[in-house]
């Protein structure tokens, strides 16, 4: 299949790092095999690329990487993995040009992931956004939701009330990208490719960013993956009654 509806076939996944905020998980497996909801990682983000079509899936990393080769070889389903170990950290940007190198040779754009990010949003229509734009790289976009709780205060300073942890009017960069093939050379081959390749980009005209409508969620610490195994039970329960 051709054309701005074709699927993508291929991916990357960022599984480096320690992910020290993260212990006692990460002080036996990388970050990616954090089980979330008796899950590791991962395997929702394999599972996810494969509902869209996607074939075979690049996974770089580093720590603990026996651990994770160990586990996509018993893998049953799913798509194709290759794993690449990095001999020293290459910084975001250095493993995605890294992972990029182990990908089938093709012209189509490719999905990249960070190792530590929970969503599911339509791909399909990711991809078609991608295309109809002409840029060379489109971030996915989370919209921002704080931590903490806001107060709803008037100018003489009476509080009226209170919201918990509200969605804010801002978006960041949610980790999942599609990449044009020219894009791979632009990273840099140590570093981090915020700084450095989508500034550039930008300043362009060549980089986009889509919206997401659907669940994200990083998990960067020991209170995200509690929160995430409550989250993530409760959102299926819902699809599934619907």
């Amino acid at each position: 299949m051709s054309g701005p509806n074709a699927p993508l076939s291929q991916a990357v996944i960022l599984a480096g790092g320690q992910a020290t905020r993260l212990r006692p998980y990460t002080d036996t497996r990388p970050k990616a095999m954090v089980e979330v909801a008796d899950r590791p990682i991962i395997d929702y983000q394999l599972e996810w690329l494969a509902g869209y079509g996607v074939e075979h899936v690049v996974v770089s990393c580093g720590y603990k990487a026996e651990v994770l080769r160990e586990h996509l070889e018993s893998h049953p389903t799913g798509p194709e993995t290759t794993l690449l170990v990095e001999d020293e950290p290459l910084g975001r940007g250095g493993a995605l040009r890294y992972a990029a190198s182990g990908l089938r040779e093709s012209a189509e754009p490719y999905y990249a992931l960070n190792g530590d990010v929970l969503t599911w949003f339509p791909l399909d229509e990711f991809t078609a956004f991608h295309r109809a734009q002409g840029g060379v790289a489109t971030l996915a976009l989370a919209q921002y939701q704080t931590s903490w709780g806001i107060v709803d205060v008037t100018d003489d300073g009476a509080i009226e009330g209170f919201t918990q942890s509200p969605m804010l009017p801002f978006w960041i960069n949610a980790g999942v990208y599609v990449f044009e093939r020219a894009a791979t050379e632009l990273l840099p081959a140590k570093g981090d490719h915020e700084s450095t390749t989508f500034p550039d980009l930008a300043a362009e005209g060549r980089l986009f960013g889509y919206r997401i409508n659907g669940f994200w969620r990083g998990v960067d610490t020991v209170k995200d993956v509690k929160e995430a195994s409550e989250q993530i039970p409760a959102l299926r329960g819902a699809q599934q009654a619907g």
